[in-house]
């Protein structure tokens, strides 16, 4: 009799310890989710390296999603992602129209929201962390006048219809051109890819003459633009794009674009990542998280 009770305590204590074991388990596994617009982007890519590493250094899982430039997809990652025992999401959305129904979506599962990089136009969120995009664009318009001695023709290659950066870089930049005497003597759309502001750019080449600089909205337009000049040997414009991606950088250091703003991602994703922590920890957070900007040239 006395053996079997041992028996039984022994187990009882087993199946205790392991109780406890899971338990802890559970409070050490925290889980953010970051749906991302797109992993095509090196822009994007230092974002997420950003949040994993601050993600790591804090004690989270990181659960990520590619929406793949679709706002569609993006949704869907939203009702993927709420299944997935996430205490938050880190949403950076491909247009900040399409994102209201994503931030719908985790609204009406009491999931908290962050956005990052790129806002969303509707729906309650915790914060926004990105970059002073209107300043920056000011900053180019800045940089183009001094160079140009306040004179010239400017193209400005657009980014993503509809997101927050496409229009608050756009209305910094145009904001300050009319303060100059440049003229922007068109505005076209390239989706913030290198490929479009290549093909984008050709078609400006055929059709506009004397240009004097290109304002691109991001880097990949930017380089895309780049090339398309100087396949077309025009070799005398200004080139100024905006991220200050790796690409754009060592183009700044070898002369060939002129400027690029620098945003910085992966202090982007470690800024919303300790956002996010201090929120789950119970601290009241400010509802939006500037990160500086900075101007890069050829030394």
């Amino acid at each position: 009799m006395l053996k079997k009770l041992a028996t039984l305590t022994m187990s009882l204590l087993i199946c205790f310890s392991f109780l406890v074991g899971c338990n802890k388990n559970s409070d050490n596994n925290k889980k953010i989710g970051l749906i991302v617009s797109t992993l095509n982007n090196p822009f994007f890519v230092d974002l997420k390296t950003g949040i994993e590493n601050k993600a790591k250094e804090l004690g989270y899982d990181v659960v990520v999603l590619d929406s793949q430039n679709d706002p569609a997809k993006e949704v869907s990652n939203m009702e993927d992602i709420s299944v997935k025992n996430v205490d938050l999401v880190l949403l950076n959305p491909v247009d900040s129209d399409s994102a209201i129904a994503s931030v719908m979506i985790a609204n009406n599962l009491d999931l908290p929201v962050i956005t990052v990089d790129r806002a969303s136009n509707g729906g309650n969120i915790v914060s926004h962390v990105a970059s002073d995009n209107e300043e920056g664009g000011k900053m180019a318009a800045k940089y183009l006048a001094e160079k140009l001695g306040n004179k010239g023709n400017i193209v400005e290659l657009e980014g993503t219809a509809g997101s927050s950066a496409t229009r608050d870089r756009g209305n910094g930049f145009d904001s300050e051109i009319k303060n100059t005497n440049l003229e922007i003597i068109t505005k076209q759309s390239a989706d913030f890819d290198r490929t479009k502001g290549l093909s984008v750019m050709e078609n400006i080449i055929q059709s506009k003459g004397n240009i004097d600089a290109v304002f691109a909205q991001n880097d990949e337009m930017a380089l895309g633009a780049l090339k398309a000049l100087q396949d077309a040997n025009i070799n005398d414009v200004l080139v100024v794009g905006f991220d200050a991606t790796d690409d754009a950088v060592s183009s700044v250091s070898k002369g060939e674009m002129a400027a690029t703003i620098a945003q910085q991602p992966i202090l982007i994703g470690e800024k919303a990542v300790d956002l996010a922590n201090r929120y789950l920890s119970g601290e009241k957070v400010e509802t939006f998280a500037p990160v500086e900007l900075k101007l890069i040239e050829k030394k």
